[in-house]
């Protein structure tokens, strides 16, 4: 049934003053509220104060079920998150099982070979473990100092590691300190393996961050990520050591970044390999055999 226009129209007329009217009396009140908390404070205070009892209780009743809405879906969050970390901890274990049998065939073959060839196994390092005290890089050298020296069993030319790899070698020892030579410092030549290919040449150092691969016989060798380690030559490192990866190659040479980042350095191990006899003979002890050769001849 619809109703007359006339009284359609009587019926927006009183819906619009009862807004206004509405609209008149929230002001009213408002200013009303603001008079009476200007008169007394008391009042208003104690107001407040029954309103939020009031409305506490109300307020923990409604907060209740969001909550626990709340946690179940951080617990369907963390479901989700358990089950994709679980998933790649399989895949990871996985590969690394494959990895394990491969090791294992290796080692067995490796020991046979080993047992053919009558090969005279390499002496073990023993270790020593120092922290780093000083930090004497520059423009002109670089190098650390080390809490430990000939009292500990350190002596010039043993090796120096991090769990990353090769920091450098002793070049001075003392009674209870020694100084390392960083393989990025200007006098630094280390004999490395470039590549899976094995290909030879010489880390320099150039007293900057990254040192740089000479007398490589073709830079073509060398690609963007190829690791650096040591080959054995000369008997300065013992073979295999990590010490960087190739981070450009350009016509000007082969750049590499070194694993260790001589700013993070705190404790370094000094290795003894049984070389640092044939690396380093002491002058001191040299001098001091002259004079009794002296005394002999006369």
């Amino acid at each position: 049934m619809r109703l007359p226009t006339g009284q359609i129209s009587r019926f927006g007329t009183l819906k619009s003053l009862l807004q206004r009217f509405a609209y008149l009396s929230l002001i009213g009140l408002t200013g009303a509220l603001m008079l009476i908390g200007k008169a007394d404070t008391v009042l208003v205070e104690r107001a407040s104060d029954a309103v939020t009892d009031a409305v506490t209780p109300v307020l923990r009743v409604m907060s209740e079920p969001a909550a626990v809405v709340a946690d179940f879906v951080n617990n369907l969050r963390e479901l989700a998150a358990i089950r994709e970390e679980n998933a790649e901890l399989r895949e990871s274990n996985s590969r690394l099982l494959q990895w394990q049998s491969l090791a294992q065939k290796l080692e067995s073959e490796n020991k046979s070979l080993r047992g053919l060839s009558a090969l005279v196994p390499e002496p073990n390092a023993t270790f020593v473990t120092a922290r780093v005290v000083a930090d004497t890089g520059g423009a002109f050298a670089q190098s650390i100092l080390i809490t430990a020296g000939e009292q500990s069993g350190v002596h010039k030319g043993q090796v120096v590691l991090t769990g990353e790899g090769l920091v450098g070698r002793v070049m001075q020892a003392g009674l209870y300190s020694a100084r390392v030579l960083l393989i990025t410092d200007i006098n630094s030549r280390i004999p490395v393996l470039v590549g899976e290919a094995g290909n030879r040449a010489i880390l320099a150092g150039d007293n900057s961050l990254r040192p740089r691969l000479l007398f490589l016989s073709n830079k073509s060798a060398a690609a963007h990520g190829d690791k650096i380690v040591t080959s054995g030559d000369a008997e300065a490192f013992p073979p295999g050591i990590p010490i960087g990866q190739v981070s450009r190659v350009e016509e000007g040479g082969v750049e590499v970044e070194p694993f260790v980042v001589r700013d993070k350095i705190q404790h370094v191990r000094v290795a003894d390999y049984g070389l640092s006899g044939i690396l380093a003979q002491s002058p001191p002890a040299l001098k001091a055999e002259a004079p009794k050769t002296e005394k002999v001849e006369k």
